[in-house]
């Protein structure tokens, strides 16, 4: 056995940090996320480094800010090559590992194409941005559903998204953000030919295939589901009733407040509507029935772990890129905001026997992920990661030093909408400050009496003092994320 762990890393793609059963949703089911909670390290109060896939995957990746790594939103040509090298996956093949990817990537533009590719590391790679139509070719997902006998165009929905003028009204767009309701006689597409099904099959593929002897390996595994449109298969969706779902975070006002940041220009894929315009509980309903779905296809994973004697020597981790607004504030899928439900996501790792099972409510980025594989691997950090390792908690949960004061997160023109919008979010234990730069406007939230945001205290009088301490806290935050001089050749 290699002395070095396996590492299997899982990735779901726009799902909020309140989505499973163990930690208090009684709305949804999750049995197999539920026994990994007893299992792992688990973080409830993680958030992502940007409210978008590309710069938040690039991020966690390198455990560098979006801004630090250069890549602040989707759409770049490419990654930039000249920090390959700062790439989790890169260093880790350069260390003996065989890198496999399943599912998305994510680091480059994926619009109308198999996305252009560096040096990542990926000597297995499984490629498919996500179960629609379209995007043949490149994507093995696709070929594996001819493979078994069945014609791609007639099992997947078409995104219609073709042009920048169709993502700029995706809010219109049916098959990007809508609601798509199965029944048992026209259901979308069915578990076993589903993309997040897909995704087990490759990883018990890639788990088996021939490697040098005592080679470890490193699995990324990244399903498109939850992200929208909210489509999931009838067989999980029939367990939910919508009349029965809680429905959005959404009060008097909401509306109005969001009328202001649209008015004033700020970038979304979503324009502000009531929640019960938007079909909010059905919406809801459908995104359970995906996390259910997920919940699944992990616990097979698991269990093949557990069956082939790799579970001890392997660290999972189960994660999201970021969140969904899923009609909280009136507001679907995402953008420049930073509300709970859309920056904030699940975190669990687990290393039986070295990584003790907890429940830490500590702020926790994503960018410290990478410091962590480094600090679990014996591997020295790098100078230019800019996130903090979770190890002094994962191997003593008595700890009691707080792991950050503060997380942050960017939003700099993350979005291919005319603004360009420029935002940043500070949030500490207590408070939250939100700056729209350019704007003249902020948001600053009692996240202890407020938790959903409702009541924006920016403006009250009574605010003031910390208000703009927290001004200057995020500004020295914001300065302190530019990446440090990180040659350590010499001193001239």
């Amino acid at each position: 056995m290699s002395n070095r762990p396996n590492i299997l890393w899982y990735c779901t793609d726009q799902q909020r940090f309140d989505t499973i059963a163990g930690l208090g949703n009684e709305h949804i089911n999750t049995p197999n996320l539920d026994r990994f909670l007893s299992e792992s390290a688990t973080f409830t109060h993680t958030y992502c480094q940007s409210p978008i896939c590309t710069p938040s995957r690039s991020s966690f990746l390198s455990g560098m800010y979006p801004s630090a790594i250069g890549v602040n939103g989707n759409g770049y040509a490419t990654f930039p090559k000249h920090h390959e090298d700062r790439l989790i996956s890169h260093i880790l093949q350069n260390e003996g590992y065989d890198c496999g990817l399943i599912g998305k990537l994510h680091l480059a533009s994926a619009f109308l194409r198999r996305e252009n590719r560096v040096d990542d590391g990926y000597s297995y790679f499984q490629y498919s941005h996500d179960h629609k139509g379209g995007n043949e070719i490149g994507n093995e997902y696709l070929e594996w559903i001819k493979q078994q006998g069945y014609d791609h165009t007639q099992i997947l929905r078409a995104r219609d998204i073709l042009s920048v003028k169709d993502y700029r009204n995706s809010h219109n767009k049916k098959n990007f953000g809508g609601f798509i309701e199965p029944t048992e006689k026209q259901d979308n597409v069915p578990p076993h030919l589903h993309q997040t099904h897909w995704c087990t099959e490759k990883t018990i593929e890639f788990i088996n295939r021939n490697r040098g002897k005592d080679q470890p390996w490193m699995l990324s595994i990244n399903p498109f589901d939850p992200h929208p449109p909210f489509d999931a298969p009838y067989k999980y969706y029939q367990h939910y009733n919508p009349d029965q779902m809680p429905g959005a975070h959404f009060r008097d006002g909401d509306l109005a407040h969001q009328q202001k940041l649209t008015d004033a220009g700020i970038d979304f894929q979503n324009v502000p509507r009531h929640p019960d315009d938007i079909q909010h509980k059905h919406l809801q309903a459908s995104y359970y029935a995906m996390i259910q779905f997920i919940d699944d296809e992990f616990g097979r994973i698991l269990d093949y772990l557990d069956e082939t004697n790799q579970r001890e020597n392997t660290i999972i981790i189960f994660m999201s890129d970021h969140g969904e607004t899923l009609g909280d504030h009136g507001l679907l899928l995402k953008g420049c905001r930073f509300y709970e439900g859309l920056v904030r996501v699940p975190l669990m790792i687990s290393w039986l026997g070295h990584i003790e099972s907890q429940v830490s409510d500590e702020l926790v980025e994503l960018t410290d992920l990478v410091p962590t594989l480094y600090d679990l691997l014996d591997i020295k950090i790098p100078a230019h990661v800019q996130g903090k390792s979770l190890t002094p908690i994962l191997t003593d949960a008595t700890i009691t030093t707080p792991h950050r004061e503060y997380v942050r997160c960017e939003h700099y023109g993350a979005t291919n909408y005319p603004d360009n919008t420029h935002a940043t979010m500070y949030r500490d234990k207590r408070w939250k400050l939100v700056v729209y730069h350019n704007k003249g406007l902020m948001e600053l939230y009692d996240l202890e009496n407020d938790p959903w945001e409702h009541n924006d205290l920016s403006n009250n009088a009574d605010y003031q003092q910390i208000k703009w301490e927290l001004v200057q806290r995020s500004y020295d935050a914001t300065v302190n994320a530019h990446p440090i001089q990180t040659d350590e050749y010499g001193p001239f």
